[in-house]
């Protein structure tokens, strides 16, 4: 599956003391790139059912933008999950294209009904993954280990 994107400009809000965007606004737009993917991807019935919080974010900056300036973000998944976890890249391209913030995140998902994490279920993953893409989930539903 080719990577999703979308585009994020910096207005005032996003704007710290440096003169350019603040690194915990960068965290809400890779946020919101984890859910825009995962509402555009995944089926109706497995966004009312599950759920996903953050365990990590592991993150490189090499670069920033500044007022009125934009980025092209995209994300997607590299791998497989691994029981209730699942790794996300995303990767912010200044105009030129550069890869200017990089990140994996951790995300797990949780089900919505009894608020427990879940292992991840393959018809849940495999939209995600492209065809090289190993998925590893099982169908449990109640893995409280991750």
């Amino acid at each position: 599956m080719p990577p999703f994107t979308l585009p994020f400009t910096a207005g005032p809000d996003h704007i710290d003391v440096m003169g350019h965007v603040n690194n915990a606004v960068w965290v809400q737009w890779m946020e919101t790139m984890a859910t825009a993917h995962w509402e555009a991807v995944a089926a109706p019935a497995h966004q009312a059912a599950y759920a996903w919080v953050v365990t990590r974010h592991e993150i490189d900056y090499r670069g920033n933008i500044g007022l009125g300036e934009s980025v092209t973000a995209e994300t997607f998944i590299p791998d497989g999950p691994t029981g209730a976890r699942f790794d996300r890249r995303v990767d912010f391209r200044n105009a030129a294209g550069k890869v200017i913030v990089s990140a994996r995140t951790t995300w797990a998902m949780v089900d919505r009904a009894s608020g427990r994490l879940m292992r991840v279920p393959a018809e849940v993953a495999a939209p995600f993954l492209d065809q090289a893409g190993a998925v590893r989930a099982s169908t449990s539903a109640t893995d409280t280990t991750g």
